[in-house]
């Protein structure tokens, strides 16, 4: 196969790999949070002292809306840090996943979002959880976005650096076969391979990182392999 030929099909291969409608976090819709009571309204509305009584009451605190959602995921999605503490004060679960599988560090991650992200490791939610429909981490969704800081707090956090997703893919590929090869993706890749990530780990055809960045004509994530001695 042509150079040409192969940078054509793994953009498609990207393309539809890419989380879609079955994959893709769901956030809660205005009509959902607008019906919304008890538990779930107090952390969509970051109401931590309404959380603490309507605990204390006896109300099941890990109780599901119609998505699989626990009023904590709803806290982490709304970004209401206090209620998130809250919750997991009262006895709320925070490694839960709703119905896709997404705990709150991976909705934090995929949001771009440093600090709801550290208030999710800091309430114990762990940076290793295998979450989400295609058996991934926080560390390689953060990866796929080219969130770079999220990316740098994940790997402190301890996230497996090497794990390989129902496409085949680690966090370094996703940087590369689903990003854009700009400045932030530049960033993510750095930061996986200054963490000791393996670049040689390759997909399911037997192409490595650099390979892959080769045919994506990224010349700066190809500069960035090539020094860390990737081959």
């Amino acid at each position: 196969m042509r150079a040409d030929t192969a940078g054509c099909a793994f953009a498609i291969l990207a393309l539809l790999a890419a989380p879609g409608p079955a994959g893709a976090q769901v956030p809660p819709s205005a009509a959902e949070r607008a019906a919304y009571t008890g538990l779930f309204a107090a952390a969509e509305r970051g109401e931590a002292t309404a959380i603490e009584r309507l605990a204390s009451s006896g109300r099941p605190i890990d109780v599901r809306d119609g998505h699989g959602r626990t009023p904590l995921h709803v806290a982490a999605y709304a970004r209401q840090r206090d209620a998130m503490r809250a919750l997991v004060r009262a006895g709320a679960d925070p490694n839960a996943v709703d119905r896709d599988r997404y705990d709150i560090v991976t909705i934090a991650a995929v949001a771009d979002d440093v600090a709801t992200l550290a208030t999710a490791l800091e309430i114990g939610c762990s940076a290793a959880n295998v979450t989400s429909p295609y058996d991934g981490t926080a560390l390689i969704a953060a990866a796929h976005l080219g969130h770079d800081e999220v990316v740098r707090v994940l790997i402190r956090a301890g996230a497996p650096l090497d794990h390989v997703n129902n496409l085949g893919w680690t966090a370094v590929i996703e940087s590369i076969v689903l990003g854009d090869g700009g400045a932030r993706h530049q960033s993510t890749l750095q930061a996986l391979v200054d963490a000791g990530a393996n670049l040689n780990i390759a997909d399911r055809a037997g192409t490595t990182p650099l390979a892959l960045a080769r045919l994506r004509n990224y010349r700066a994530m190809v500069e960035i392999l090539t020094k860390a001695g990737a081959r």
